[in-house]
């Protein structure tokens, strides 16, 4: 039976933003953006620093490679229903915070956005998505390229080399069953353990770093209280989610099936808001942020 190591968010937040750690990030990067991947630094950003009593929901860590290329990296533990809308803002906010007032446009920075979600984005039955943009033509149906000077002086062979490209890992969808390398990795990202006969860049470095037994006394009650927290917040969810349907159900008995059902989803989803927004209250999240997040007016909030 593989040891059980600390979950990839919780790391992010303590352990892999160190110098020494970066092996197991750039390992991850590497076989995820098939391309070797060596990290320069860790970015710190106003918005992505993270306390212990802050979202326990999210965790984000940019990193610069030794291209000058920023990876940001996030990871959504809960449903969030506007969350492709989020990855569109980070990548944009990315973008215009690392241009220098006055550069010119052919310094902006190429931006991957990777993204581990632990719930059910969209619709679709894959656990790997990459997303990147091509102008295509309407009536040839050719692929617009660069230029023979664009191509000299930006090093670039594609048009959508310079725009952000995304990943969502879709962890919930992966059956378990590790057919290359870049699945060991979504293997440990689902189960947080690593088979002896993985070989996947990064992984035998996260196999002896992140080992639950290898933290101090201070940070292994760091984590638990993080894993409590985590089952707590989940224990919330879908007991709002529960509440909502048994309550309507019990209203489509008196009003009808289907009305009961649909009113049943609606409070299922206001009770889920106010659950959300009582935990993050308590957390000290500032009120416009709170209201972001569930879409409760100032007001709501307050009475809560």
């Amino acid at each position: 039976m593989p040891q059980t190591h600390i979950r990839f968010d919780w790391a992010i937040k303590k352990l892999l933003r160190n110098k020494a750690n970066h092996v197991v990030l750039e390992g991850f990067l590497s076989e995820l953006l098939g391309k070797q991947i060596k990290i320069q630094s860790i970015l710190e950003r106003v918005d992505n620093q993270q306390t212990e009593d802050e979202k326990l929901n999210r965790v984000d860590i940019v990193a610069e490679n030794d291209q000058g290329e920023l990876i940001l990296i996030e990871v959504q533990n809960s449903t969030e229903q506007d969350y492709f809308h989020r990855m569109l803002y980070g990548t944009a906010k990315l973008i215009t915070d690392f241009l220098e007032k006055g550069e010119p446009y052919g310094k902006v920075k190429k931006v991957y956005s990777v993204n581990v979600v632990y719930f059910s984005l969209g619709q679709g039955d894959d656990y790997i998505y990459q997303g990147r943009l091509e102008f295509r033509g309407l009536h040839l149906e050719d692929t617009l390229k660069p230029s023979i000077n664009q191509e000299k002086l930006f090093k670039i062979q594609e048009v959508y080399e310079i725009y952000p490209e995304y990943y969502v890992i879709k962890v919930n969808n992966f059956n378990d069953v590790a057919q290359n390398t870049l699945d060991e990795w979504i293997y440990f990202l689902k189960k947080s353990q690593i088979k002896e006969e993985f070989t996947a860049q990064g992984l035998t470095e996260a196999k002896e770093n992140l080992l639950l037994d290898s933290l101090s006394e201070e940070e292994r009650a760091n984590y638990l209280r993080y894993m409590e927290n985590r089952r707590y917040e989940i224990s919330i969810i879908e007991g709002s989610r529960s509440e909502g349907r048994l309550e309507g159900w019990e209203e489509g008995m008196e009003k009808g099936i289907e009305k009961g059902i649909k009113q049943g989803m609606e409070q299922g989803k206001q009770q889920e808001k106010i659950n959300i927004a009582i935990i993050l209250k308590q957390q000290g999240t500032d009120f416009d942020t709170i209201a972001v997040a569930t879409g409760l007016t100032r007001e709501e909030i307050e009475k809560l």
